[in-house]
């Protein structure tokens, strides 16, 4: 018959491995309960906005849009910052988005670097595309989205030859090469 006894050499080191391992555990999960963590509470720096949120900035966008909108028909004027006498393009975009307290620069040059840079392919309504003729040249033009589908992006513009209009820049032989950026003030402006 086979008997173990307590003070064979197997079974004590067994034994010692037994009480290495769960000392070894003890200490750990003892470390893990007294460590300062931080606490999944507690906001994070760049908050996802919620629902409500982006839905208040989507109205905001649009109401931006609509007030835009009325302008149309409105002549181009070298200079120009009002409805009375007539709109450039930077005048246009700083007139409306003054009205909802978004302070835009008066050049297109310098609407360029206001706001979040965001991709041509994802602009919302109310943000700016921006223009320039070839790769380090400098801003010519800005006009505010009015729409974008995927497939076509609608803008707001003062134009020098029809004044302020609406139009498809994807669809434009002009305005298409043109394209540079585009930016968001409405989000970041505010």
């Amino acid at each position: 018959m086979f008997r173990v006894s307590l003070f064979q050499p197997s079974f004590l080191r067994i034994l010692v491995l037994v009480a290495i391992a769960i000392t070894t555990f003890r200490c750990s999960v003892i470390r893990d309960l007294t460590t300062d963590r931080p606490k999944t509470n507690k906001p994070t720096e760049s908050p996802v906005p919620t629902t409500e949120a982006m839905r208040k900035e989507m109205a905001l966008r649009n109401e931006v849009v609509d007030y835009a909108e009325q302008f149309i028909g409105i002549s181009y004027l070298p200079a120009g910052k009002e409805p009375k006498t007539g709109f450039d393009c930077s005048g246009f975009t700083s007139f409306v988005m003054g009205k909802y307290n978004v302070k835009l620069s008066a050049s297109a040059h310098d609407q360029a670097i206001q706001g979040a840079l965001k991709p041509i392919e994802s602009v919302k309504p109310g943000d700016l595309v921006f223009y320039r003729r070839s790769p380090g040249a400098q801003i010519f033009h800005v006009s505010l989205v009015v729409s974008n589908d995927g497939k076509s992006i609608k803008v707001v513009h003062s134009t020098t030859s029809r004044g302020v209009i609406m139009e498809d820049i994807l669809a434009s032989k002009y305005w298409k090469p043109y394209i540079d950026s585009a930016r968001d003030v409405i989000s970041k402006g505010r």
